[in-house]
């Protein structure tokens, strides 16, 4: 949802889109007590989620909660507003969702046994099997990048030219290569 910074301003065709108005007066009012929140955290006096628990469970009548709140609109609706304009941020937050989905792909195709689900509710069992599914990921993208570099440094020393839009395209996250249950060799059998 977007929010109107001003509530008097009209935006045209835009205006469908406001849900509502950010309200100045509470983060006015509560201004130095969120710095002093960001502040906390930016020093690291306060862990994260000690904030985030007890601005959660403030209620609603939490007057900083609110302004907090308020406040995050305000760059929510900035962000949304430049997405909306901007292909370069546009073509950027798409390189990264599709960056996250390969990373995901390549985990679930390695994850092949049980047909990659957690079949055991025990939390340091799921726990397990994750921390090894991200070594093995991360193998994965290791050697890739590893050969990839090797290729690279082959190609420049035979004097071609590698451009970095086509090194940009070529993420370390392909793993058509691998074999994830590995060979079995029985020919000294």
């Amino acid at each position: 949802q977007l929010y109107k910074l001003h509530r008097d301003r009209h935006y045209g065709t835009l205006d469908e889109l406001f849900h509502g108005t950010v309200d100045w007066d509470l983060i006015n009012e509560q201004w130095d007590q969120m710095v002093r929140v960001a502040a906390a955290l930016k020093n690291r006096n306060t862990p994260p989620e000690v904030v985030v628990q007890r601005l959660a469970s403030a209620g609603s009548a939490d007057r900083l909660a609110k302004a907090l709140t308020a406040f995050g609109r305000i760059i929510k609706t900035i962000y949304i507003l430049r997405y909306i304009q901007e292909e370069d941020l546009r073509r950027g937050v798409q390189l990264q969702l599709n960056r996250g989905e390969h990373r995901h792909i390549l985990a679930k195709w390695l994850f092949f046994a049980n047909r990659g689900e957690f079949r055991d509710g025990d939390i340091n069992e799921i726990m397990n099997k994750t921390s090894c599914l991200s070594l093995l990921s991360n193998a994965v993208v290791i050697w890739n990048t590893v050969h990839m570099q090797r290729i690279v440094s082959r190609l420049h020393d035979a004097g071609e030219t590698v451009k970095q839009e086509d090194l940009a395209r070529n993420w370390p996250l392909l793993h058509a290569h691998i074999i994830p249950n590995g060979m079995y060799d029985f020919s000294g059998c």
